[in-house]
């Protein structure tokens, strides 16, 4: 099966990313059902392409009855599911010693849990059907540690050993998993920084032309969405990541 007439649900559908992905699902003829906290920011979506099949769920992903009722309604909707793509997520980035606990568990609530919330709704469902696809947003810091990530790259590790995980569980159910790995793409990530100075430093930095933290457009992120979804049936690329080329982190 292309990915015309693929059933995507996507998780933190409403900017970045996310949005990007389902824009270019749509055309290629997914059927989408999109969730995130901005409903208005889905239903833009919806109205720009009035030729897919898209619909649209107010859910927060740390709410298990919110994700729970998405999936539920897709399978009403469409008799199964043969994508779920976990890419909502915060960065919240301090030095561990600013003691920033209000931080480190929304980070776990939204970037670890909702990621385990989205899985233990979805895998159910790929189990009955013997095949699925289970995708997830991470970053390259679930790989290396710099300063002032130390809590964000902890989430995102975790990310890692739970994809893994899951790969190892249910492949022999035909479940593929996929971790996208990006450095700095051109979202609304960095708006979540509460530390000032940290996200105006990020945010100039990006904006210079020849800076190595030039990022990467969400558009560019979503291809790499599609490419691994377009796979054959017998091929499953579990992690990807994803830098611009003159990146050295």
């Amino acid at each position: 099966m292309s990915i015309n007439n693929k059933v995507v649900v996507i998780m933190g559908a409403s900017s970045g990313i996310g949005a990007a992905t389902a824009k270019l699902l749509a055309n290629k003829g997914a059927k989408l059902s999109l969730a995130a906290r901005r409903l208005d920011r889905l239903e833009a979506i919806q109205r720009s392409n009035p030729d897919a099949t898209i619909k649209v769920f107010k859910a927060d992903v740390t709410d298990e009855k919110a994700v729970q009722t998405v999936i539920d309604e897709t399978v009403a909707s469409f008799g199964r599911i043969d994508v779920l793509f976990n890419n909502a997520g915060i960065m919240p980035v301090n030095n561990l010693d600013q003691t920033a606990r209000n931080e480190w568990q929304q980070m776990m609530d939204i970037n670890v849990k909702g990621v385990l919330n989205g899985i233990a709704s979805t895998l159910p469902v790929m189990k009955q059907q013997k095949s699925g696809h289970i995708i997830t947003t991470s970053s390259v810091l679930g790989y290396e540690v710099l300063p002032g990530y130390a809590a964000y790259s902890g989430t995102k590790y975790a990310v890692r050993a739970i994809m893994e995980g899951l790969r190892q569980e249910e492949h022999r159910n035909n479940i593929k998993t996929t971790v996208i790995a990006p450095e700095s793409v051109k979202t609304e990530l960095f708006k979540s920084i509460n530390n000032v100075d940290v996200r105006n430093s990020l945010e100039t930095a990006m904006q210079q032309p020849n800076s190595e933290m030039l990022g990467l457009d969400p558009e560019e992120i979503a291809q790499a969405v599609a490419f691994v979804i377009d796979t054959p049936a017998n091929m499953a690329v579990n992690e990807m990541i994803i830098r611009p080329t003159g990146q050295a982190v």
